[in-house]
C-alpha cells in the first residue's frame, strides 16, 4: 500500500508540475490578418460559421427575421472576410440601393480627406468658404457656424425643414449650444467642391470611392444628396472604417480625424460623432427631439460600436472589438423612420445569438 501510495503521489506531482509549466508559457494563437477584397471583380474571401465556431442554429432565425422585416440585403464581415451574405425580395449583389442618411458618413469622411490635404479646416467658419449670406441669419450669428458644427449637428439652425436654401436656414440658437438633426450638413459638400476646385462627385470618386473599389453615385432627391450603391460597396466602406481609414497599406483617411469622427463630438448628444452614431454612451438624442434619453442607443449591441444609420433602416454597424462590419439595406422594417427604430435592438439580439 505504501509503495502504491508513493507512485500515486509522484504521478500527481508530475502532473501538477506539467500544468504549472504550461500555464507559465501561455499558448499564443496567431491573429488572423485583415483581408481586403480586390478593387475590381467579384472575388471576396469568405469565412464559415463553422470556422468561427459560431452557432449554426442561430443563422436561420436571423435570416427569417431579416426577410420578415423587409430587408433586401445583409452582410457580416469578420476581419474583412464575408461570413454571411444574403439577399431577399428580388435584390441581388449587383443591385444598387440608397444609403439615405447612412451616407452622411461618406460626407464626414471626405471632409476629413479634404482637411488632410489642407484644402479646409473644420474649425473655420463656413462663410469663409461659401461667402456671407449662405444662411438668413444675422452675419454675427452666421459667422459662429464652423464646418465642425455641421459635422456635429450643432449649427443652431432651425431643424423644422430640410431645405438648405438661405431663406430656410433660420436662426434657432447660437452654434454649438443646441443639437438638432439637420440636412444643412450637405453644405460640407459645397465647401469641399469650392476648396478643391472640383465637383463634389469628382472629388468623392477620386479620393474615396475608387480607392476602395466601391461603385455607386450621388443623386439629388429634393434638398437631399443621397448615395446609392451595391451592398458590397457599403461593406467596403465599413471595412475601411473598421481599419481606421486605411485600405491595406494605403491611408485614405488619417487616424487622428477618424478618432475624432467616431468619438463623442460635443457635450449635448453623447451618442454622436462627426455624422456617425455612437453606441455605448451614457445618453443620446434622437432626430426631431430635444429630449435626452438615458443609456446606450442600442442596449443589445456592442458598446464600442459606431454606426451609419439611414432612413428606413439602412445600416452600417462597425464593431472594432469583434473586427466586425454588419450591413443591412432594405425598406423600413416597421414604420418609416429617420435613423433608429426598434429593429436595431431585436436585430442585435439575433446577431448576438450567433456567437454567444
Amino acid at each position: 500500500m505504501t509503495k502504491a501510495f508513493y507512485i500515486l503521489l509522484t504521478a500527481i506531482l508530475l502532473t501538477a508540475c506539467s500544468k504549472d509549466s504550461s500555464e507559465s508559457e501561455p499558448i499564443t494563437v496567431p491573429e488572423e490578418n485583415m483581408y481586403f477584397p480586390p478593387l475590381t471583380g467579384t472575388n471576396w474571401e469568405t469565412k464559415s460559421i463553422a470556422d468561427l465556431k459560431w452557432n449554426q442554429a442561430a443563422v436561420q432565425p436571423l435570416l427569417d427575421y431579416l426577410e420578415l422585416k423587409h430587408s433586401k440585403s445583409f452582410i457580416i464581415l469578420i476581419n474583412g472576410r464575408i461570413v454571411l451574405e444574403n439577399y431577399f425580395n428580388g435584390h441581388s449583389p449587383t443591385t444598387n440601393w440608397y444609403w439615405a442618411s447612412a451616407g452622411k458618413t461618406l460626407t464626414s469622411t471626405v471632409t476629413g480627406i479634404a482637411q488632410q490635404e489642407n484644402l479646409l479646416n473644420i474649425n473655420t467658419k463656413v462663410s469663409q468658404y461659401l461667402g456671407e449670406g449662405w444662411t438668413s441669419e444675422a452675419l454675427a450669428k452666421e459667422n459662429l457656424i464652423t464646418c465642425k458644427h455641421l459635422l456635429t449637428m450643432t449649427s443652431g439652425l432651425d431643424d423644422s425643414t430640410d431645405d438648405v436654401n438661405p431663406a430656410n436656414l433660420i436662426y434657432k440658437a447660437d452654434a454649438g449650444t443646441r443639437w438638432a438633426y439637420h440636412n444643412v450638413y450637405v453644405k460640407l459638400q459645397d465647401v469641399v467642391a469650392k476648396t478643391s476646385g472640383q465637383s463634389w462627385d469628382n472629388y468623392f470618386n477620386t479620393k474615396l470611392r475608387d480607392k476602395i473599389g466601391m461603385n455607386g453615385n450621388w443623386i439629388q432627391i429634393g434638398a437631399n444628396s443621397v448615395y446609392t450603391s451595391t451592398s458590397r460597396s457599403m461593406a467596403r466602406f465599413g471595412l475601411l472604417m473598421l481599419n481606421k481609414g486605411k485600405w491595406e497599406n494605403s491611408t485614405i483617411l488619417n487616424e487622428a480625424y477618424f478618432n475624432e469622427a467616431t468619438t463623442t463630438s460635443q457635450n449635448i448628444n453623447l451618442g454622436y460623432g462627426y455624422l456617425w452614431w455612437l453606441n455605448g454612451k451614457n445618453s443620446y438624442h434622437l432626430p426631431q427631439s430635444q429630449l435626452t434619453f438615458q443609456g446606450s442607443i442600442i442596449p443589445s449591441g456592442p458598446t464600442d460600436m459606431f454606426m451609419a444609420l439611414g432612413k428606413n433602416d439602412q445600416k452600417i454597424y462597425v464593431i472594432p472589438s469583434k473586427k466586425m462590419v454588419v450591413i443591412r439595406m432594405g425598406d423600413a422594417a416597421d414604420s418609416v423612420n429617420l435613423a433608429l427604430s426598434d429593429f436595431d435592438k431585436t436585430l442585435w439580439e439575433k446577431i448576438n445569438a450567433l456567437y454567444q
